[in-house]
C-alpha cells in the first residue's frame, strides 16, 4: 500500500502543513487505517478509493477518526491530480458529502475543496470561560469585536478571536489536558484567530483531539471561520485569506471564498507539492 506524504497549504512553494493520502482499490479495515495514520504520524492521513461516480474517504488523526479533515483534503487533491488527473471529484465522507477541484499549475498541485454547510453560535460563557483557564488567557486577551464561537463546517470547531498578534503568538496549554477538553465537549480543534485586516487573519490550531498539539493549517477550521464571519454578518460575499503555521516555522496559506447565502458551502483553497523522502526510506 503506497503512502503518499504531501504538503498541504503551501506558502510561495514553502512550509504547509503534512498530511499522508492512500489511494485504495477498496478501503481497509477502520483499524487498519487508524494502525496507519499512528505509523504515518502526521496530524491526518487520508484514505480514498472509488466506488463508481465518487470516491470513498476517511481521515484518521494518530489517535482518532475525524469526519472532515481540509488540509488532507487538499493533499488528496494533489494525489489524484497527478496520479488520476486534473478535474472535479465527488468525495463519500463518513458524514456527508463534499466535492473538491484538484488541478496542477505549472507542476505544483492547486485545489479547492467545497466544505460542508456551516453552522454557528455563540458559545456559552462556561464554555469560554474553560477554554481560556486551559490556554491562559484572560478576557482582556479577546477581540471586543468578534464572539468566542462555536462554529461547524464538517467538523466542531472553538474559534477564539484575540486582540493582538502578539497574543496569539503566546498561545500554550497542556496537551493530554486539551485532551480531555475537545473530547469533553466534541470539538475536533481549537481555533484562534487575529484579524489583521478585514479580510486576512492570522491563526493558531489546537489540535489535542486527535492526539497533535498544534496544526500548521487547518482547512476545516477555515471554512468554519468563514461561515461563522458570513452567516454572523461580519463579512460579506467574497474572499478571506488565511495565514497559519508562522509560529511553528511551517507558514501556510489558505484561501477561502463564500457568498452571502447563510449556511452555505465555503470553498477552501491551497497549494500542494510532494514532500522529498530521505534517499533509502520507505513508501
Amino acid at each position: 500500500m503506497k503512502i503518499h506524504r504531501i504538503a498541504a497549504f503551501t506558502k510561495e512553494g514553502h512550509g504547509g502543513n503534512p498530511a499522508g493520502v492512500v489511494l485504495a482499490d477498496v478501503l481497509p479495515d477502520p483499524a487498519i487505517m487508524q494502525r496507519i495514520a499512528a505509523e504515518v504520524g502526521y496530524s491526518e492521513t487520508v484514505f480514498s478509493a472509488r466506488m463508481g461516480d465518487h470516491w470513498q474517504t476517511r481521515y484518521f488523526s494518530p489517535e482518532t477518526e475525524v469526519p472532515f479533515c481540509g488540509h488532507a483534503t487538499i493533499a488528496l487533491g494533489y494525489v489524484l491530480a497527478t496520479e488520476i488527473g486534473a478535474g472535479n471529484y465527488q468525495l463519500s465522507l463518513a458524514q456527508g458529502a463534499i466535492s473538491m477541484q484538484a488541478d496542477l499549475r505549472d507542476g505544483a498541485g492547486y485545489s479547492i475543496l467545497h466544505s460542508p454547510s456551516t453552522r454557528s453560535e455563540r458559545a456559552a460563557d462556561a464554555l469560554t470561560q474553560e477554554a481560556l483557564a486551559l490556554f491562559g488567557y484572560k478576557a482582556d486577551d479577546l477581540d471586543p469585536a468578534l464572539p468566542v464561537t462555536k462554529a461547524h463546517a464538517g467538523a466542531d470547531h472553538l474559534i477564539i478571536p484575540l486582540r493582538s498578534r502578539s497574543a496569539l503568538s503566546a498561545m500554550r496549554y497542556d496537551l493530554d489536558a486539551g485532551r480531555v477538553f475537545m473530547r469533553k465537549h466534541g470539538l475536533v480543534t481549537v481555533a484562534f484567530v487575529w484579524r489583521e485586516a478585514d479580510r486576512l487573519f492570522h491563526a493558531r490550531n489546537a489540535f489535542a483531539s486527535g492526539g497533535v498539539v498544534e496544526d500548521p493549517a487547518t482547512g476545516a477550521a477555515a471554512a468554519a471561520l468563514a461561515g461563522m464571519l458570513r452567516d454572523g454578518g461580519w463579512l460579506g460575499a467574497g474572499g478571506l485569506s488565511i495565514l497559519q503555521g508562522e509560529d511553528m516555522g511551517r507558514p501556510t496559506l489558505i484561501e477561502a471564498t463564500f457568498t452571502d447565502t447563510p449556511g452555505s458551502s465555503v470553498s477552501v483553497g491551497g497549494a500542494a507539492a510532494e514532500i522529498a523522502r530521505p534517499e533509502g526510506s520507505g513508501a
